[in-house]
């Protein structure tokens, strides 16, 4: 799956990236038809431990999810971001199986 990632106002290094790639994916297992996945990397202006802010839109036929996760690392964000995405891509393909 191609995964786009941007990281906003700072340069995101190789083993970042490949982490990211390496955990969404994961996400064809839980759902086949992924279209494509746009990863937006954060980081806020603040004293604050948390400031890494991960955001992932995944993109099906006919519908997107989008994930915004804040922690202390993006690989946390993209730890807690992929799991929210797999709940949401097992409900969708249940809610499809039932109709069919």
């Amino acid at each position: 799956m191609k995964v786009n990632t941007q990281s906003v106002n700072f340069n995101a290094d190789k083993k970042l990236l490949a982490f990211i790639q390496k955990r969404m994916d994961k996400l064809e297992l839980f759902y086949d038809k992924v279209i494509q996945s746009d990863v937006y990397l954060k980081v806020e202006n603040t004293s604050d431990k948390e400031n890494k802010i991960f955001e992932a839109r995944v993109s099906v036929p006919g519908d997107s999810l989008v994930v915004k996760k804040q922690c202390k690392s993006f690989e946390e964000g993209a730890d807690m971001a992929v799991s929210s995405l797999e709940r949401q891509l097992i409900k969708r393909k249940e809610k499809l199986r039932a109709h069919s």
